[in-house]
């Protein structure tokens, strides 16, 4: 995740990574069903959920990623072969997965390919400032940044549905005949996406103290929708610890804003750091310092995965945080 000025510098890359041949290990592309309409890609679950609720019967959807995120995930040949006869990509973009998808593109061979790149229906205006991300792509050794964009918009409610929209109108674009379903299943989708919001607000309706450190920049939007505060964020950089140092501001930074719920995902196994944290606030006297799960939704299970499954996480979390916060 880059910031603006280093966009072009990333759209280089991102040609370069494109002529990259992936498909010369050999081997079949992946199988899609052999019936009308579009083959869509989608980049990584929240994506995949939006699109297959907007499809339904008029379009196939698949994911790239599942039990690996973008932060990590490097693509394969096998996986560049799974997009030969696919129609559409659709994407995150925002610095997160544009060069995936290049790199995907470029192997496949596939030059009919359309990217939908959903970041570009954002103003600048209307993004979060982020933090420090690293994209660590299997060559031994990660890149980092320092980004003024935060990426993980499918986590706001108003984003989100912003998405699917952009997910409607490049289905309806590549398969005018079946406009109409996918405008009624957009709205349809749209709406429950809006109750959502709906109920999680009165699920933290009452919560005097709504701040929160967060393990790692992507609750931003999570955040605004609900009207809650991050603190701090203890992974400045998605897996890599903090040091002692940071350690201490982080405990400083708790017990200055009165700060007792510490959020922990269930993606990084190592969360050493939190627990230190709340040891630490346990020892200088804080009342009541607590972990709750709240899980960013970048990977899922391959079985997990369902036109229901963004609701039934972005629920879950806020029911932990609800649980937590006072």
């Amino acid at each position: 995740m880059l910031s603006r000025k280093a966009l072009p510098r990333l759209t280089l890359l991102a040609a370069l990574a494109a002529v990259i041949p992936l498909v010369g290990c050999g081997g079949p592309a992946a199988e899609w069903p052999d019936r009308p309409g579009p083959k869509v890609m989608a980049s990584f679950p929240p994506l995949y959920c939006f699109a297959q609720n907007v499809a339904g019967d008029d379009a196939v959807v698949k994911t790239a990623m599942s039990n690996q995120g973008p932060h990590h995930f490097d693509p394969k040949p096998s996986d560049a072969r799974r997009i030969t006869q696919a129609d559409l990509f659709v994407i995150n973009g925002l610095g997160l997965d544009e060069m995936i998808a290049q790199k995907m593109k470029g192997g496949s061979g596939n030059l009919d390919l359309k990217i939908v790149n959903l970041g570009e229906r954002f103003k600048p205006e209307e993004l979060e400032e982020g933090c420090a991300c690293v994209h660590d792509h299997g060559h031994g050794h990660a890149h980092a940044h320092e980004h003024a964009i935060d990426p993980h918009v499918w986590l706001g409610i108003e984003y989100a549905v912003r998405q699917v929209e952009g997910i409607r109108d490049a289905l309806k674009e590549s398969d005018p005949a079946h406009a109409d379903g996918y405008d009624r299943r957009a709205a349809e989708y749209v709406a429950r996406l809006k109750k959502l919001e709906a109920d999680g607000k009165e699920l933290l309706q009452g919560k005097k103290n709504r701040r929160f450190v967060t393990f790692h920049g992507s609750l931003t939007y999570f955040a605004k929708t609900f009207d809650l505060e991050i603190a701090d964020v203890i992974q400045k950089v998605p897996g890599q610890e903090p040091t002692a140092k940071e350690l201490t501001k982080l405990v400083e930074t708790c017990k200055a804003n009165k700060v007792r719920v510490i959020a922990v995902e269930p993606q990084y196994s190592g969360q050493s750091s939190a627990q230190r944290i709340l040891d630490e606030l346990r020892r200088q006297g804080v009342e009541d310092p607590v972990l709750v799960e709240i899980d960013p939704l970048e990977t899922a299970r391959d079985e997990d995965l369902s036109t229901g499954w963004y609701e039934a996480k972005m629920r879950e979390n806020l029911t932990n945080l609800a649980g937590a916060l006072k």
